[in-house]
């Protein structure tokens, strides 16, 4: 999936599945399972045992059907590695512009995190694909609703603490994206094998973001 599919892919779900904690061994899965819901854009956190490795295997089994990136890309080093590994976009947790560079001068959609307006604008002005807004579970809906005000020429995209309860307010307010791990990744039931459990919940977040 190229640049331009995978972000028709973001545009149309809005999601973006954060996978952190998994094991080799359930990560094919996990990416099925997310497939089968309709979840289609997913990143592999840099924090989790084997990343790289699985997101050269994800690349080579889902590349037409899945948007697969790199998460918790900290700097320079790190963006190299993803995307020799085959990642095709970069979420990072910080802003770097060094990577942001990197990236926006390869063709790859990048995502860096931010919390202040300073580095919102900075991230932007460095060539973000869209600014994500971390931690946006602490920070809370009010204050990402106010930052689109100035910001509503900005991609933004919040992460963290989007539920099936509150995921069509975020996108009413205008939010380009929304990141989801914990609630959407649940490794309890990914390490009994209950991939299903996944499936219904992706089925739940898509249908959940359409009202």
């Amino acid at each position: 999936m190229n640049r331009k599919q995978g972000i028709e892919e973001l545009e149309k779900t809005r999601i973006i599945a954060i996978v952190r904690g998994v094991t080799e061994e359930h990560i094919f899965g996990v990416a099925a399972a997310l497939l089968a819901g309709g979840i289609t854009v997913m990143e592999i956190t840099l924090n989790t045992p084997g990343a790289l490795n699985m997101i050269k295997k994800l690349k080579a089994e889902f590349d037409s059907q899945m948007y697969i990136g790199a998460g918790t890309v900290l700097d320079l080093a790190d963006a190299s590695k993803a995307l020799e590994a085959g990642a095709s976009f970069i979420v990072t947790p910080n802003v770097d512009e060094a990577v942001i560079r990197l990236s926006r001068d390869k063709d790859i959609p990048i995502f860096p995190g931010a919390m202040t307006p300073t580095e919102i604008v900075k991230a932007w002005k460095a060539g973000a694909t869209a600014v994500k807004i971390f931690p946006s579970a602490s920070l809370g809906l009010g204050y990402i609703k106010e930052l689109m005000g100035p910001f509503d020429q900005i991609p933004l995209v919040a992460v963290g603490g989007v539920t099936e309860s509150n995921i069509s307010e975020f996108l009413k307010i205008g939010c380009y994206g929304l990141g989801i791990g914990g609630s959407l990744i649940n490794l309890k039931e990914i390490n009994s094998g209950n991939y299903q459990w996944i499936t219904e919940k992706a089925t739940s977040l898509i249908a959940a973001s359409q009202k």
